[in-house]
């Protein structure tokens, strides 16, 4: 029995849908299964809650071999650590109660950097949680989402490309089904053991400027980056009812980002195959016809 949590975020989803395809039994985490489809749900055990909540991780975590671990960061924390670490003490407490041999957990490039990076820190500090219960571990260091860019598609329709890290800094990218994909060969195999960290990166390295010449080529009109301000950044966060600790992560992961954080070596590497040009005409163009782009 393999445990996912948050089943319809945009890796877990996923993650969900592999291991369905692979012929395993999962039990799902949901706040409200009603989100989660039909065809999904029936072929599915679901435990209902927050996987925040010790008695829902004791009802879900019972008789399990392995565990997928998300934890989203709760936009009104008051510290960036109690949004991973205080929130995931209930899982690694279980993990241990119920035997749990295997966790693949979605962490971040940096482990050993000695940089401060906002949100990055305290997904590592959340993994080393985890290595502290002896459980075997496959951390998921992973790049920027290429996803990230559908947040922003009512600017990429207008031509801009909006970001703060400097236009011609080359960084890792990776798609979350390529994420997903990884988690699934890792659940789905039961020969693993020990504790690594597992560097996903995309097949290339590339600068906004990369990236909006790509989405122009694809899409059809002309698309350029514009730079964004990092404080008009944070208060648009800020009004959108992230507390200041919360927003203010988010600006030390990129200002970690500039300084090189995704340079740091895993202790392995797991090239995914998906490009961003591949990206862009599977995904983000779809998306942007849905958006009536």
């Amino acid at each position: 029995m393999v445990v996912v949590t948050t089943p319809t975020g945009q890796i877990g989803r996923k993650v969900v849908t592999g291991l369905l395809n692979q012929g395993e039994p999962v039990r799902i985490i949901a706040r409200d299964p009603d989100k989660i489809p039909a065809s999904v749900r029936d072929r599915v055990e679901v435990v209902t809650g927050s996987h925040r909540d010790p008695e829902v991780l004791d009802r879900a975590l019972a008789g399990t071999e392995a565990l997928f671990w998300v934890m989203p960061a709760e936009r009104s924390a008051t510290s960036i650590y109690d949004a991973y670490v205080t929130a995931s003490i209930p899982g690694a407490e279980a993990v241990h109660r119920h035997g749990v041999r295997r966790v693949v957990i979605v962490s971040a490039l940096g482990r050993g950097s000695g940089l401060y990076a906002g949100h990055i820190s305290a997904s590592l500090a959340m993994e080393d949680l985890f290595r502290s219960t002896g459980v075997h571990v496959r951390a998921l260091a992973n790049s920027t989402f290429m996803d990230n860019v559908l947040r922003q598609l009512v600017f990429i329709e207008k031509g801009v490309l909006p970001g703060n890290v400097p236009r011609d800094l080359k960084l890792p990218a990776v798609a979350t089904h390529d994420i997903a994909a990884v988690a699934v060969d890792l659940l789905c195999d039961d020969a693993w053991t020990g504790q690594e960290s597992i560097g996903v990166l995309g097949p290339e390295e590339l600068s906004l400027n990369d990236m909006a010449a790509i989405m122009s080529d694809v899409l059809g009109w002309p698309v350029r980056h514009e730079p964004s301000d990092r404080d008009a950044d944070k208060q648009m966060l800020l009004d959108y009812g992230f507390s200041e600790a919360v927003a203010q992560a988010m600006q030390d992961m990129e200002i970690a980002k500039e300084r090189g954080i995704d340079s740091t070596p895993a202790d392995t590497v797991a090239h995914t195959p998906t490009t961003f040009r591949e990206f862009v005409a599977s995904v983000l163009k779809p998306a942007l016809a849905a958006s009536g782009a």
